[in-house]
C-alpha cells in the first residue's frame, strides 16, 4: 500500500493526520524547534498545521487512535479558551 494514503480505509486516519498526532507526542527543546519540525517533517506552514490539529481534536477517529494525546490537547485547548 502507498505510504501516503490519499484515501485511507473507512474510519482510519490519513498518514498526515497520524503524523500530526505523532509530532504532538514529542517534546521540543528551545524556541522554534517545533515549528521547524512542522515545516521540515510535514511540509506544512505552522498555521496550517495548527488548523489541522484543531480539527483533529474534534475527530472521534483521532481520539480512538491516540486518546492520551488527544485528551491532553483538548484540556489545553479548553484552558486557553477559558482565558480569553
Amino acid at each position: 500500500m502507498d505510504q501516503h494514503q490519499d484515501h485511507p480505509p473507512e474510519g482510519a486516519l490519513a498518514d498526515r493526520e497520524r503524523a500530526v498526532l505523532a509530532l504532538e507526542r514529542r517534546g521540543f527543546s528551545g524556541p522554534g524547534a517545533k515549528e521547524r519540525a512542522i515545516r521540515e517533517e510535514l511540509g506544512l506552514a505552522p498555521v496550517r498545521y495548527y488548523q489541522l490539529l484543531n480539527a483533529l481534536l474534534d475527530d472521534p477517529r483521532a481520539l480512538a487512535h491516540d486518546p492520551v494525546t488527544v485528551n491532553r490537547l483538548r484540556r489545553v485547548r479548553e484552558v486557553r479558551r477559558g482565558e480569553r
